[in-house]
Parts: C-alpha cells; structure tokens; sequence
C-alpha cells in the first residue's frame, strides 16, 4: 500500500460481533421487505349494503 492510499475502513462485522438480536431484527426486516402484500379479503356486508341503496335510489 502506497502513502497516498487511503486505510481501509473496518466493516461493521470487523468492528463488534452481531448478537442474535441483531441478526433477528435483520432477518425480520428483510421478510417484511420481500412479503408481497396480501390481496383484500371479500366483504360479505357489501352485498347487503348494495341491496339497500337499490332499494333507497327506486324510493326517490
């Protein structure tokens, strides 16, 4: 390495260990990443309230 060359800088992993909790909260961040939303789930009140307003709009 020459003197006009910068020192490499230490990495995290060189600096301190990962402690379980570390690699937990990792893991836990990269599946909430990656997990594609979940599509909605039908509503079963939405027929009922359908009925309801055909029912109010043939009244006017």
């Amino acid at each position: 390495m020459s003197a006009n060359e910068p020192e490499p800088t230490p990495t995290a992993a060189e600096e301190r260990p990962l402690s379980v909790r570390d690699l937990l909260a990792y893991c836990a961040a990269a599946d909430a990443v990656s997990t594609p939303p979940k599509a909605p789930e039908p509503t079963t009140t939405g027929h009922a309230d359908d009925d309801e307003g055909d029912a109010a709009r043939d009244a006017a």
